[in-house]
C-alpha cells in the first residue's frame, strides 16, 4: 500500500522543533544562574577552537529531550526498536554531557562508549548491518562474527564524524537536518514508512537547535549532541538497509558523507603524527576554509562573520552527496561511483586549501 506522504507533516513533528528550540532557550536562561552551563573555561584556548568567548555546549540536551519526546510518535511497527535505540543512546548522551560540562572524558573512552552502546543496540534489536552491496562481502557480513564488528565500525565512525565537524556555527546541525531528510526521502522511495517518520522527526529536533546555533552561535551542539545525532542517524540508515533490499547501502552512505569523509581524512592526516590519532588539531576541512577567509579577506578580528560564512560556503558541498544519495537510492553501482567521485573531490579540494594556507601563512598581520 502506498505510503501517505501527508503523515510527515503531522503537527507532532513540528512540536519536536518547538520543544528543541524552547529547550535551548531555557538552557540559555539557566546558564546565567549555573556557571557549569556557560561553557568550558578552556574552550577558547583549545587547539581546535573556532570561536571567542564562553558559549554553552549543552545544545545536545535539548535535542536529546526532543528525541525522547518523539518515542510515542514513532510508527507502531518501529516504536519498540526506536525506544531501545534511544534508551541505549542515553548512555552515550550522558558521557558526552559530562565532557560538555567540564568533566574531561578522553577521546578514547568516548569512542569506546560509542562502540559499547552500538553493541547494546545490536543485542536489544537483534540486528546488524547485513550488506554493503558488494558480492562475497555481503555473504560475509551476514555472519555475526564479521557483521557485528563492521556495524560497530560504521556507527562509531558516523557518531565521531559529527563530533569532528561540530566546529563552526551550523555546520554539524545543518548536516544532520539534511541527512535526516535525505534518509527519510530514501525510505519513502524504498516504501519503508517507519524511517520516513523517524528521519523527519530527527530533522525537526535538530532544526530547533539550529535556530540557536546559526548564524550567531548562541549555543553549541556539544559532544552529547554530536554523538547522539550521529549515532541515531547511523541506525536509521542501517534500518533501511535491513528492511529494504532494493535500497543501496552506498546511497545511505552518501547521506552521511561529510562526517564520514572528515573522519577518514582525520585518520589519514594523523596516521603519521607523533601526537596520536585521537589528538585534536586545527586541520579539519571547515577550519581550513575559515582560515582561508581570514587570510584572504576578513582577518581574525571578524571571526563572528567568517565562522558562519564558512558554513554557508560549505553547505552546497555537504548537501550535494546527500542529494545524489536520494537520486541514486536503488542504483548501487552508480551510488558507489558517486562515493568515489565525492571522495576524490573532497581530498583534492582539501589539498588545494592546505597548499594555499601554507603559502600564505602569516601574510596578514591580523592572523599572527
Amino acid at each position: 500500500m502506498p505510503f501517505d506522504l501527508s503523515s510527515i507533516v503531522d503537527p507532532r513533528i513540528g512540536l519536536l522543533a518547538v520543544a528543541s528550540c524552547v529547550g535551548c532557550l531555557v538552557l540559555l536562561g539557566l546558564a546565567r544562574v549555573f556557571p557549569r552551563l556557560q561553557g568550558r573555561v578552556d574552550d577558547d584556548n583549545a587547539v581546535q577552537a573556532m570561536h571567542t568567548g564562553l558559549t554553552p555546549r549543552v545544545g545536545g540536551v535539548a535535542i536529546f529531550g526532543a528525541l525522547a519526546l518523539s518515542v510515542p510518535f514513532a510508527p507502531p511497527t518501529m516504536v519498540q526498536n526506536y525506544a531501545e535505540i534511544i534508551f541505549a543512546t542515553t548512555i552515550l548522551f550522558f558521557v558526552g554531557l559530562r565532557e560538555d560540562l567540564g568533566y574531561p572524558v578522553s577521546p578514547r573512552n568516548r569512542l569506546l562508549t560509542v562502540v559499547g552502546v552500538s553493541l547494546l543496540v545490536i543485542v536489544l534489536i537483534g540486528e546488524w548491518m547485513p550488506r554493503m552491496g558488494v558480492p562475497y562481502i555481503d555473504t560475509a557480513l551476514s555472519f555475526w562474527l564479521l557483521g557485528v564488528p563492521f556495524t560497530l565500525f560504521i556507527t562509531a565512525g558516523v557518531a565521531n564524524g559529527f563530533n569532528l565537524i561540530d566546529g563552526v556555527n551550523g555546520l554539524a546541525s545543518l548536516t544532520a537536518i539534511a541527512a535526516g531528510l535525505a534518509i527519510a526521502a530514501i525510505a519513502y522511495q524504498a516504501q519503508y514508512p517507519p524511517v520516513v517518520i523517524l528521519g523527519s522527526m530527527m530533522a525537526a529536533a535538530v532544526f530547533g537547535f539550529f535556530l540557536m546555533n546559526f548564524p550567531f552561535g548562541w549555543m553549541f551542539l556539544g559532544d552529547a549532541g554530536a554523538y547522539t545525532v550521529g549515532f541515531v542517524l547511523s541506525w536509521f540508515g542501517i534500518a533501511i538497509i535491513i528492511n529494504s533490499p532494493q535500497a543501496s547501502p552506498w546511497a545511505i552512505l552518501l547521506t552521511l558523507f561529510w562526517p564520514l569523509a572528515d573522519t577518514l581524512l582525520a585518520i589519514f592526516r594523523r596516521k603519521g603524527a607523533t601526537r596520536g590519532a585521537m589528538h585534536p588539531d586545527r586541520l579539519h576541512f571547515h577550519q581550513l576554509v575559515m582560515r582561508t577567509l581570514e587570510i584572504s579577506w576578513m582577518g581574525r578580528q571578524r571571526r563572528h562573520l567568517s565562522n558562519p560564512l564558512t558554513t554557508v560556503i560549505l553547505s552546497p558541498f555537504v548537501i550535494a552527496p546527500q542529494i545524489a544519495g536520494v537520486l541514486l537510492w536503488d542504483a548501487n553501482a552508480a551510488a558507489f561511483l558517486a562515493v568515489i567521485v565525492f571522495l576524490a573531490l573532497f581530498f583534492s579540494s582539501y589539498r588545494l586549501l592546505m597548499n594555499f594556507t601554507r603559502r600564505n601563512r602569516g601574510r596578514s598581520p591580523q592572523m599572527r
